[in-house]
């Protein structure tokens, strides 16, 4: 049997502070980089990391690998959902121009996601592939995963089995939060779990 250990880490708070940012590029804020240092402990052994192309993710991520000595993979697919029109906005500002569409979209972001925006399926998949890519090549390593909140919460729905249109406001994600997920693969197949959720 091989075991494999992915720990999931948002990334912190970036420079503007919350907004829907999707594809938008901000850097991580002085804050952001304090909450990241703050999550990240000597005594955490990876034998890689995985990170999101995005600046926010990315930076801290090729610091951590070259303090740290270890691979670092960029992951396309492993990017935050794209916000469309709503991006740059603020939850207030998008609810004062698109009325209910925001408490739509927490209850049902299949079939209420933002104009412009990527189709939440569309996202689904292609993170689960992006996540599954780097499993089965770096299987029985201790992998770190630098991403987004709507990455992190697609991965969880798909190991949980929670329904896609409840993934979104299911559970809390905040930055520099830390998840890790247990692979064990056997004769028997793949059993995938949760063994820490930390916000």
């Amino acid at each position: 049997m091989t075991t494999t250990v992915i720990d999931l880490i948002r990334h912190g708070e970036p420079e503007g502070g919350q907004k829907f940012r999707g594809s938008k590029d901000d850097p991580l804020s002085p804050v952001g980089w304090q909450q990241m240092e703050a999550a990240v402990h000597d005594h955490d052994h990876w034998d890689a990391i995985v990170s999101s192309p995005m600046t926010r993710c990315r930076l801290f991520a090729e610091q951590l690998a070259q303090r740290r000595r270890i691979p670092l993979h960029i992951e396309d697919d492993l990017r935050e959902i794209g916000f469309g029109d709503w991006e740059g906005l603020t939850s207030r500002q998008v609810q004062e121009r698109y009325g209910d569409h925001l408490s739509r979209f927490w209850q049902d972001p299949i079939n209420s996601n933002p104009p412009g925006g990527e189709a939440f399926t569309d996202f689904y998949q292609r993170v689960t592939l992006g996540f599954d890519r780097w499993q089965d090549k770096l299987a029985s390593q201790r992998i770190l995963v630098v991403c987004h909140g709507g990455v992190i919460r697609m991965v969880l729905a798909n190991v949980l089995g929670i329904p896609l249109e409840k993934s979104f406001a299911g559970f809390s994600v905040p930055y520099a939060c830390r998840s890790r997920i247990q692979v064990d693969q056997s004769e028997f197949g793949t059993f995938r779990s949760l063994v820490s959720h930390q916000p």
